[in-house]
């Protein structure tokens, strides 16, 4: 099967919840005030809850508490708020993905380390809205979750890495395309922003050389995230070069505070995106 014909069927399997897609559509029409927004987020008390409980977590670090989905996106912004939503709505869709197929745990793990040290970097170089680059970085690998939920046996073949073989390389065996590949394409039929499933699509260096600053933190980011997630296997600068951050103007003091930033927020934040998770709240 191609990257296409997976997608198809995803596409009709794993479904975003209403409220997600009626807030792009608001986003989309330039007449729609915040209050609008608000009331669609209002309208649904799980994703009203997860915005309040992200605007004032360790992620934000506001002087004071934000009790209003009004408040938040007067604070945070429309565009990040629904980047917030979009990252809730997509890991809520693949919550009932069978636990026996691949370790979900460290799967979500992943996509979290990834999420928080694009943010970092993001935030470090100054590029508005960071939650764009931490919403690729959480949602870059759901095309594994499209395979354990439509090839089981692919599904775990691919998750076989050890350190002679890194998960791109075993992506590429059995499948002869990545994950990233799957969940670029995937985002697109759902008529998420196009600028986040571009981004999600140049995550492997050896497959497509960043050509924006985004694409390089994205980069950057997964490879850091992948060897702290495996370090059983990889050893921390593992696969990656000094032009990786240098192009991006950071030293390698830089990259060590944005692994240490990811260390230290990875339980709170896994709390907040896991969909295991969600049940807690």
């Amino acid at each position: 099967m191609k990257v296409e014909d997976y997608t198809v069927i995803a596409n009709d399997v794993f479904v975003l919840p209403e409220a997600v897609m009626k807030i792009k559509q608001l986003i989309d029409d330039e007449a729609t005030s915040m209050e609008d927004i608000a009331d669609v987020i209002n309208y649904d008390p799980a994703i009203m809850s997860q915005v309040l409980k992200i605007s004032n977590s360790a992620l934000y670090k506001f002087p004071s508490t934000i009790t209003t989905v009004r408040k938040a996106i007067q604070v945070i912004g429309t565009r990040s708020v629904y980047d917030l939503v979009l990252a809730y709505g997509v890991t809520q869709a693949f919550k009932d993905i069978d636990t026996t197929v691949v370790d979900l745990e460290r799967f979500w793990e992943l996509g979290v380390n990834c999420a928080l040290l694009a943010k970092y970097f993001a935030e470090e170089l100054g590029i508005k809205e960071a939650e764009k680059l931490f919403v690729c970085g959480l949602l870059h690998n759901l095309g594994e979750l499209v395979l354990v939920q439509l090839n089981p046996e692919l599904a775990r073949k691919g998750s076989e890495v050890d350190e002679k073989c890194r998960p791109l390389a075993m992506q590429k065996k059995y499948l002869g395309f990545s994950y990233s590949a799957i969940s670029a394409e995937l985002l697109k039929q759902w008529g998420i922003p196009q600028d986040i499933s571009d981004i999600i699509s140049h995550i492997h260096v050896s497959e497509r050389p960043a050509e924006t600053k985004e694409q390089k933190i994205i980069q950057l980011s997964y490879i850091l995230a992948l060897n702290n997630v495996y370090g059983d296997y990889y050893s921390k600068y593992d696969d990656i070069t000094p032009d990786m951050y240098e192009s991006l103007g950071l030293e390698l003091e830089s990259v060590d505070n944005a692994l240490d930033f990811s260390n230290l927020q990875l339980m709170s934040a896994l709390a907040l995106f896991s969909p295991s998770s969600f049940s807690l709240f």
